[in-house]
């Protein structure tokens, strides 16, 4: 008498992957009208208004994918959100998407400032123009400070390693010491690359 074999249990499959994150479905429509909402809701600071789209009403992006590709565009030549602006659209829709973004980011102020710029040729000796600049610009210094606050959140959140360091350090070479800005980053930038690296493998 025969004894039957049961066939043995399968091998379990080892653990797949996590798929490769893709970048949100946003149309060229979409982006050009949420860098453009970005563009007029900024008077003299954009930031805040673009972290505030970008992260936190369309959640386009966490606010760590905010603050690395901002830190990206911090480190190229010319203004930090133009570049933000680029590089956001080149990850969307490449070309295409970066030239809408930085449409949508461009257009709207170019044509308000025009219209703006003939009006404070003919009204800007008036007193009360100067005094409303004024109240503008310490309202735009208390934005900046808060979008920095809410940046600087999830770094703090892992745990104090060598990026307070990192941040203390610009500041005081730059805010304390008025050190060159390029002479800068051409120290910070390599010593913060080594000092996350060290960290993450010790």
């Amino acid at each position: 008498m025969s004894e039957s074999t049961s066939p043995p249990p399968p091998s379990p499959s080892p653990p797949s992957s996590p798929p490769a994150k893709s970048p949100p479905a946003i149309t060229l429509l979409e982006l050009f009208l949420g860098f453009a909402k970005i563009s007029v809701s900024g008077f003299g600071v954009i930031l805040p208004w673009a972290r505030r789209l970008i992260v936190d009403d369309k959640k386009w992006m966490s606010a760590e994918e905010f603050n690395e590709t901002f830190a990206l565009a911090q480190f190229l030549p010319g203004p930090n959100v133009v570049n933000l602006s680029v590089v956001f659209g080149s990850r969307i829709g490449g070309a295409a998407g970066a030239a809408v973004a930085l449409l949508g980011l461009l257009g709207p102020p170019a044509l308000i400032a025009t219209a703006l710029a003939a009006l404070y040729a003919l009204y800007g000796d008036v007193d009360i123009l100067r005094r409303i600049l004024t109240g503008i610009a310490a309202a735009a210094i208390g934005l900046m400070i808060a979008v920095i606050a809410k940046m600087a959140e999830p770094i703090l959140r892992k745990g104090f390693g060598p990026a307070p360091l990192v941040m203390a350090a610009a500041f005081l070479a730059i805010g304390v010491a008025r050190w060159p800005l390029v002479a800068t980053l051409a120290v910070l930038a390599p010593a913060s690359i080594a000092l996350a690296w060290w960290w993450q493998r010790r």
